[in-house]
């Protein structure tokens, strides 16, 4: 009797939630997604402890204007600003990876369909990302406020807003990682997707700040790390969008980078 091929073996076929499985397998093994991973906690949780605890010893130096304008659970969350770039950066490293060492080809070849490989490395980063921020944010926020209770400055978990900007910063690094990843897909290179991503998110808008006012005003909120910021404050800068709007706004732009990352994953050779 001859044997069965590979497709008329059920328990050998292809499917996604083996592809995913693949996936989660590759993303663990590397060393490098483990040292970002750290420094993303490290910047998240570190700088926002550090800031807090500047602010409790500086404060009764501050000036009014200084005093007033203090925001309890921006202090908290300042490691954000920082923390976007590492994910970002571990957001290309997880696609760009394969093609740097050209491993890629053995990954199509077990998956020749391709698109179910960009599918479970987005499914299974995104996860990460997710899991890995949530609790983070949470503990820097009542790290921070305990710290910040010592000048009386601190706020509370139940403040109008407070919740949704926690479980939204945890979004924003999910997503940041997500265009990081798009954008790697999408160059295939390394250097490229970081740069592409630290040019887009830091280098950008302080540009956009050159041109007219009028222009500068209407592009300004609709830029990824602009738009997708407003949802972990309760203290929105003029001229921004809503918070759930603006997140909204910085999800297209992850799903548009990798929608073309999927278009060209199809058409170019590995």
């Amino acid at each position: 009797m001859s044997a069965l091929s590979t497709a008329e073996r059920p328990g050998l076929k292809v499917t996604q939630a083996r592809v995913v499985r693949s996936e989660w397998t590759k993303l663990r093994s590397v060393r490098s997604t483990y040292w970002t991973l750290f420094v993303t906690l490290l910047l998240l949780i570190g700088i926002g402890v550090l800031v807090c605890v500047i602010f409790n010893a500086r404060w009764p130096h501050l000036d009014p204007r200084e005093r007033f304008n203090f925001d309890a659970l921006r202090a908290s969350l300042v490691g954000v600003n920082f923390a976007q770039l590492a994910i970002g950066v571990l957001g290309v490293l997880v696609i760009t990876a394969e093609y740097s060492t050209g491993m890629i080809r053995a990954t199509l070849s077990a998956v020749p369909k391709r698109l179910p490989v960009l599918w479970a490395k987005a499914f299974v980063f995104a996860a990460v990302a997710l899991v890995l921020s949530l609790p983070a944010v949470f503990i820097v926020f009542f790290a921070g406020q305990a710290i910040l209770a010592g000048q009386h400055i601190n706020t509370s978990i139940s403040h109008p807003g407070v919740l949704r900007a926690l479980f939204g910063a945890a979004l924003y690094l999910m997503v940041m990682g997500m265009f990081g990843f798009g954008l790697g897909a999408i160059l295939r290179s390394t250097a490229g997707g970081i740069s592409a991503l630290a040019g887009i998110v830091f280098v950008l808008p302080p540009i956009i700040t050159l041109f007219p006012a009028s222009f500068a005003n209407a592009v300004t909120p609709y830029l990824p790390s602009n738009a997708g910021g407003a949802v972990w404050t309760i203290k929105p800068d003029s001229n921004t969008l809503a918070p759930w709007a603006g997140i909204a706004v910085f999800a297209g732009y992850a799903i548009a980078s990798i929608a073309v990352a999927a278009v060209l994953m199809r058409r170019r050779d590995a």
